[in-house]
């Protein structure tokens, strides 16, 4: 079976009009590969394919999921490998798009099916730990003492995610991370031919700038209010909300900042997230790095095709 085309990036990079001019070449269908694209009701923010670019060419797993629901790598990379698996069946040829860092390794490395996520657990965790982290630091000790002489007591994530991870499963961290490691050595990776894009960084951060307020024009902060009274109405909490962008328009909705800060902070944000996933991509394994500064999207294509179909 032929690798199957997977384009990466930071976000705001290009890699949304790239696939669709490249499925349009190949008879394709695009997969996302986002943890935010996934959720409904919140096309803006995440910066979801428009209906007419999704009119263009058949996408997946965009807008699928209650923004109330969480989801889990292991689950995303379930779905991903079984829709890659029928768009090829149906004779069109699979895209995978996005951005997720940990949901691509995922598809590369296999993941750990039971270390799955609790957003009310975590949620619990976080509470407590905010309260008083020593009494949270100790009972990691208790649970696992090997674990808890890596793990700062100021590592907020880490020490929540390590007793998230005990309560969900009865088993310590350090097990669970072995039994993960076992597991991922025996499961079949996707053969995938990644595709990293890359630009000018300051190009980049000025893209970042033009999304950042196309987003707010278009109704990002009627988006966020829709998303708010779903939340106080069913009194259940939406992780999604948690997302860059949306916990801004929150702060702001509630008087703490002016729109010029609302609109730099997420401006500033969603740049420190690009480079962080520029860093993650770099442990990965790549196949080929296009540098997009002097390329639309149609050459950029076109390229992708002409290589592509020397490839066995």
């Amino acid at each position: 079976m032929k690798k199957i085309i997977t384009i990466i990036g930071p976000t705001a990079i290009g890699k949304t009009n790239l696939s669709i001019e490249l499925a349009k070449l190949i008879n394709g269908q695009i997969v996302g590969l986002d943890s935010r694209q996934i959720y409904k009701g919140m096309s803006i923010g995440t910066a979801q394919p428009t209906e007419l670019e999704m009119g263009l060419v058949k996408h997946h797993l965009i807008g699928f999921r209650e923004p109330w629901e969480s989801i889990s790598a292991g689950e995303y990379s379930d779905m991903v490998i079984e829709i890659t698996k029928n768009i090829t069946k149906s004779g069109f040829s699979p895209i995978i798009s996005g951005g997720a860092g940990l949901y691509y390794r995922a598809l590369t490395s296999g993941i750990f099916d039971e270390s799955t996520s609790n957003m009310d657990i975590r949620l619990e965790i976080e509470n407590a730990y905010d309260l008083n982290p020593m009494l949270l630091y100790e009972k990691l000790k208790k649970i696992d003492p090997d674990y808890a002489k890596i793990v700062h007591i100021n590592n907020k994530k880490r020490l929540v995610r390590a007793l998230e991870i005990y309560q969900i499963t009865g088993v310590s961290p350090s097990k669970n991370f072995e039994k993960q490691k076992n597991q991922q050595n025996k499961q079949k990776k996707m053969n995938l031919f990644t595709i990293i894009l890359s630009l000018d960084r300051e190009i980049h951060r000025s893209r970042i700038r033009s999304r950042t307020l196309e987003m707010i024009n278009d109704g990002w902060i009627k988006e966020t209010k829709r998303l708010i009274k779903i939340r106080q109405k069913n009194n259940i909490d939406l992780p999604a909300l948690n997302s860059i962008g949306y916990e801004q328009i929150v702060n702001f909705l509630n008087g703490e900042m002016s729109k010029e800060a609302l609109l730099e902070t997420i401006i500033n944000k969603t740049w420190q997230y690009a480079r962080k996933q520029v860093k993650w991509f770099r442990n990965e394994d790549i196949d080929l790095t296009i540098d997009i500064t002097n390329l639309d999207s149609v050459s950029a294509a076109n390229c992708i095709y002409d290589l592509y179909s020397t490839i066995k």
